[in-house]
């Protein structure tokens, strides 16, 4: 008879603690579901927005792609150029071609300052 009292008294002070363990569990996932609209709108805000500086850096690399474009762009025109000069017909149109390019390019460009 002790025996079984200890053991409904057991399986009672079980209940009560799953009882608690699960209310602090659906405070949790209530407390979760009300502040998720903030969460929420703070990560689209910071995905949405760069700062200054990272505009900055996004634009200085593809300045710095463009003149290394254009860098390439100059040694094929010098090349064709030559061979153009030597007579090569097919040179010369793709000289005219690396020029367009070349001046498309630096259209892009920032204006260089001045010495």
């Amino acid at each position: 008879m002790v025996a079984r009292a200890f053991l409904l008294s057991l399986r009672a002070c079980a209940l009560l603690g799953l009882g608690l363990s699960l209310q602090a569990c659906l405070a949790k996932a209530a407390w979760d579901v009300a502040t998720l609209p903030v969460k929420a709108a703070g990560a689209v805000v910071d995905g949405v927005t760069t700062s200054q500086s990272e505009a900055d850096e996004k634009r200085g690399r593809e300045i710095r792609k463009l003149e290394e474009r254009l860098g390439r762009l100059e040694r094929d025109y010098y090349k064709a150029d030559a061979k153009c000069l030597r007579g090569d017909a097919e040179k010369c149109r793709e000289r005219d071609s690396i020029a367009a390019e070349m001046r498309e390019i630096s259209r892009q460009l920032p204006a260089s300052p001045e010495p």
